[in-house]
């Protein structure tokens, strides 16, 4: 049965919630899909000086801050579920994390494993592994923006039954992009990688995102892939069944032949 989804590409601003809901309220007006992905931090942007600079603008995962509550009012217009980073709060710890909601509620909430770079003075590391929700029959995982690196994190969601990838973004170096459609055909699953564009600017630092959100299936083909600096909008509607097959050849099956008793380290 089709499953239709969207990735969203714009520009966070930074220190500015209601400018972020603002727009991602515009990129998805007309926008009818089983499943949307946003970019990385889509509630914050991304520098930020020190944890207490970032905090106003984090909000906890129970959906009942500005950002989520919006994004759970814009997913009843859509008529499915929106995957979102956003800045979490809980007590002291902040966390770079990535929920799905509903039009009901906050069905899956992931913290990001592997931190990048400055990242790491801001938030604290996931701990809680990765996740897998359930949506219309189909089992969706999420990773966020740099895990895609370490292919194990692919990898567990997928031999946790994974068909489809979610994978907010905001990536700043230029492999990612290539490295998905290896995702996909290591995994025989769908990937969706939502990126942010722009450049963000604090201090003497600053970083240019590289857009090219994309689509890939699990043969590794590009179905889509947005431009490096245009805000996109774009859906696409594809068989999650494709996900399960996890044939190679007649005689190879990707999860079965794995010699897990050879993986060994020396």
């Amino acid at each position: 049965m089709p499953f239709k989804i969207a990735l969203a590409q714009f520009k966070p601003v930074r220190k500015n919630v209601s400018a972020n809901i603002e727009k991602i309220e515009t990129l998805l007006s007309d926008i009818q899909a089983d499943l949307v992905v946003l970019p990385e931090l889509s509630n914050s942007g991304y520098l930020y000086k020190s944890p207490d600079d970032l905090r106003p603008y984090a909000e906890p995962k129970n959906g009942k801050g500005l950002f989520l509550s919006a994004l759970q009012k814009l997913a009843g217009s859509t008529d499915g579920v929106i995957v979102s980073g956003y800045a979490e709060m809980d007590n002291a710890d902040l966390y770079n994390s990535a929920c799905a909601i509903s039009s009901d509620d906050v069905i899956c909430n992931y913290r990001k494993i592997h931190l990048y770079s400055d990242e790491k003075s801001l938030f604290s590391p996931g701990k809680n592994g990765f996740k897998l929700f359930n949506w219309l029959g189909v089992r969706v995982g999420i990773m966020i923006c740099f895990d895609w690196i370490f292919p194990e994190a692919a990898r567990t969601l997928s031999l946790s039954g994974e068909q489809i990838l979610a994978h907010p973004a905001n990536l700043v170096l230029p492999y990612c992009q290539d490295a998905m459609i290896t995702r996909s055909i290591e995994n025989r699953v769908f990937t969706i990688t939502a990126n942010r564009i722009g450049k963000e600017t604090l201090d003497d630092s600053e970083l240019t995102f590289t857009g090219g959100s994309q689509f890939t299936d699990p043969n590794g083909r590009v179905l889509f892939r947005a431009p490096k600096s245009e805000e996109t909008v774009h859906t696409f509607s594809i068989e999650p069944e494709d996900a399960l097959d996890k044939a190679i050849s007649p005689r190879n099956d990707l999860f079965h032949d794995r010699r897990i008793d050879q993986y060994e380290l020396m």
